[in-house]
């Protein structure tokens, strides 16, 4: 084996090279080894470093600058793959967004194909992001033999719990998903009208996603009738079906199954998979006996790779949190060598937890309008936090938040939910939710790359809390909405007095509620914010969004089975909020948001009670949540002592 860690090789690259699994399906393969200066393969074993995607596994910042000359003049071979049914690969017709069955014996058989070769030592490790990071997980389950180290980059592990559904809602960001994986699918491929109404589409998100509810050959979707499938799915399955139990959508389930090989997780504390990493990290050390590592930091669901930055939406975190490819690669060279290569890189010493502490910045404006929140590294030694203790803040009538208990007496708030006005999302942890921007006419055939084009529809990161010009609206609504969220009357702001000292809240957090409504179904959404006191740049305090959730009423029991309100009753629902780590200082308002709706976010609850996604009418709703003595609503905050 080559273990000399500062060696520089050149590339050479053989492409397209298709590897046969064991039911005869081959799938195109780009592999890339050590060369001498003259171009030519260096004889020896190296151990290999493989990528699976769903995407371009020719794309030249992803796969060919981050991982291939990254990793190849260390002396490492690196195979970058097409799925099952995606790019060059055979097996057309076999692919199912994220539901794909085959994707862990794919996995395995590549490993071990890749292992067998002669200019392989026989180890081999994954990286890969989001369904890049999936693939590593299915992969795990079948064990194979030669597979020795991973890391795992803000992967979903259950598409029910978060990547799709959330609380019984629908997260609308897998439907603009799915116009990526259309538009260059197989099925489609050369059929000119089936691509443009993919296309078009894409450019019309923004009204597209108003069309509900879906229908089978209505939506541009249904252009690839595999996809279409997975997005009836999506949309219309809201109790935890068997189809929902595939290995390929919730394999957090079969945690047990997974190697026991040295594995990193990593997310950002606006990357929609938050929850789901630290969840598996938690679940994986306490399995395995082989280390385990957790890095948390303050990004969003790409801002941990490529260039890096120091922000995120409206918000700098400080030089610290600029990771990028630079900084990424610098650690996983340290992973990776320990051990595929056996070289002490000192990772074995490692703290087994990393994540960023948000907060405690200047709060100043910054010369791009960025506000600077700052925030620090720390590591820890499990997740969630053994010290954190979990502190109630009660609801208070008035939209008080405060550690005391309510009076016994003191009064409901209610507000009336409308499905044609819903709460925008002005911004939300989010992925693939892009619309395309319209090509102009006088290109005169010049390329453009797919991935330019796109914008999310959702900014996909902490924002503050006001609509902007591409806030996603309805045409209708009263003209006198107040752009302010804060200031409409459906969202109902719970508040601390401004703190007298710092705050820190690390973990998980829970919001409990007691609710009612004239409906026999609605939502009931919840927002933590950190609320800046007033600036000239912000009279009314920077509104910094930290996590969000909803519930739909009628899983407030669970998700096995639906069970719709009676008008007035009052029942108790808890709403699930991903981990957060935030330092609200001194002066600060801690903030928590109820209100019933977060469109584009989420699917609108129409509140008529129909069977979910094949809903005839909508109607208002009058909602309610009760903050007295025997109905105390409040939020679990982990609250860590500061030091």
């Amino acid at each position: 084996m080559n273990n000399t860690q500062d060696s520089t090789y050149g590339i050479v690259a053989s492409q397209n090279v298709m590897i046969p699994m064991r039911d005869g399906v081959r799938l195109a393969t780009d592999i890339y080894r050590p060369a001498d200066p003259g171009g030519n393969a260096v004889d020896g074993r190296f151990p290999a470093i493989i990528g699976r995607t769903s995407y371009d596994k020719s794309n030249p910042v992803i796969w060919i600058d981050a991982v291939a000359r990254a990793f190849v003049p260390r002396g490492y071979v690196v195979i970058v793959q097409d799925l099952r049914g995606r790019g060059l690969s055979e097996g057309t017709g076999d692919y199912f967004h994220t539901a794909n069955q085959k994707e862990g014996l794919d996995g395995y058989d590549t490993i071990e194909w890749a292992a067998t070769q002669d200019w392989c030592s026989g180890r081999v490790g994954m990286v890969g992001a989001s369904h890049g990071g999936i693939v590593q997980n299915m992969a795990s389950l079948y064990r194979p033999p030669h597979l020795s180290a991973l890391w795992v980059d803000v992967a979903p592990t259950n598409a029910f719990r978060w990547e799709v559904r959330q609380g019984g809602a629908m997260a609308l960001h897998m439907y603009g998903a799915l116009y990526l994986h259309g538009y260059d699918s197989q099925e489609i491929a050369g059929d000119t009208a089936a691509i443009a109404r993919i296309e078009r589409g894409a450019e019309r998100l923004r009204e597209e996603i108003w069309k509900q509810p879906f229908r089978e050959g209505e939506t541009p979707i249904a252009a690839v009738p595999n996809l279409e499938k997975v997005l009836m799915r999506y949309y219309r399955d809201g109790s935890y079906t068997d189809w929902w139990k595939q290995e390929s959508l919730n394999h957090a389930q079969h945690y047990d199954r997974m190697a026991d090989i040295p594995a990193v997780y990593s997310s950002g504390w606006y990357d929609p998979f938050a929850a789901e990493t630290s969840e598996q990290f938690a679940h994986m050390a306490a399995k395995n006996s082989s280390p385990q590592r957790l890095i948390l930091g303050p990004w969003n669901h790409v801002s941990m790779r490529g260039t890096g930055a120091s922000f995120v939406g409206d918000v700098d975190f400080g030089e610290a949190a600029n990771w990028g490819d630079r900084v990424l690669n610098q650690e996983r060279f340290r992973w990776f060598d320990r051990w595929l290569k056996d070289i002490d890189t000192g990772v074995e010493d490692d703290d087994p937890v990393r994540i960023f502490v948000m907060g405690g910045g200047s709060g100043a404006i910054d010369a791009t309008g960025r506000i600077q929140h700052g925030g620090s590294w720390r590591t820890e030694q499990e997740w969630p936090l053994e010290r954190a203790t979990n502190a109630a803040y009660y609801l208070r009538s008035g939209g008080g938040l405060s550690p005391t208990l309510p009076e016994a007496q003191d009064a409901p708030t209610s507000w009336i939910h409308d499905p044609e006005n819903p709460v925008p999302s002005v911004s939300g942890n989010v992925t693939g939710f892009y619309e395309w921007i319209v090509l102009p006419d006088d290109l005169d055939g010049a390329y453009v790359p797919q991935r330019a084009r796109m914008r999310s529809l959702i900014p996909d990161g902490p924002v503050h809390q006001r609509e902007r010009d591409s806030t996603v609206v309805p045409e209708s609504r009263p003209a006198d909405t107040p752009p302010l969220l804060a200031d409409r009357a459906d969202v109902n702001v719970f508040q601390t007095e401004p703190l007298e000292s710092d705050i820190e809240v690390t973990g998980p957090i829970m919001v409990n509620l007691w609710i009612s409504s004239d409906a026999t179904d609605t939502d009931f959404t919840a927002k933590l914010i950190d609320v800046y006191p007033p600036c000239p740049e912000y009279p009314e305090g920077f509104h910094l969004p930290l996590e969000d959730s909803i519930r739909r009423a009628r899983f407030r029991d669970g998700y096995d089975e639906e069970k719709l309100m009676e008008p007035g009753e009052i029942y108790e629902m808890q709403i699930e909020l991903p981990p957060v780590s935030n330092r609200f200082v001194k002066g600060h308002r801690i903030r928590l948001d109820i209100s019933s709706s977060n469109f584009p976010r989420f699917d609108v609850n129409p509140n008529t009670g129909e069977p979910i996604g094949r809903h005839t009418r909508s109607q208002k709703a009058k909602n309610t949540v009760y903050v007295d003595g025997d109905h105390p609503s409040h939020i679990l905050l982990p609250i860590v002592e500061i030091e």
